[in-house]
């Protein structure tokens, strides 16, 4: 999660002066936060698994793309919409502050169901 962070807020800052056109596609922001939560999910599937750093790497490829496929997104189309919301720093606070409620409720959650 902290490399995805560290590039988002690298693309933010190389797309700062970009005008504020809404390209094609444009994942809504509902679309979106559905997306990012199992992107991390699969970030920290892949991060948790006792496998070397390059498998890691390739097996969070393999499974970033089975994500998009879920959600009928094309990695291209999810790219232009990260860098449209990275423009406006407020808009990406609230998509973020969204999956992370999302993140934080489906751990306390899946806690839940390992006490029983």
């Amino acid at each position: 999660m902290k490399r995805f962070l560290i590039l988002s807020f690298c693309i933010l800052s190389l797309l700062s002066c970009n005008s504020g056109n809404k390209p094609d596609g444009l994942l809504p922001q509902d679309k979106m936060v559905e997306v990012l939560i199992d992107i991390h999910l699969t970030e920290g599937l892949t991060s948790a698994l006792p496998v070397a750093y390059d498998s890691s790497k390739v097996l969070y490829s393999l499974l970033e793309k089975e994500v998009f496929i879920k959600h009928e997104v094309s990695d291209s189309v999810f790219t232009q919409s990260m860098m449209y919301y990275l423009r406006d720093p407020d808009e990406m606070e609230r998509i973020y502050s969204r999956v992370v409620d999302s993140l934080v409720v489906k751990e306390s959650s899946e806690g839940i169901v390992d006490q029983y």
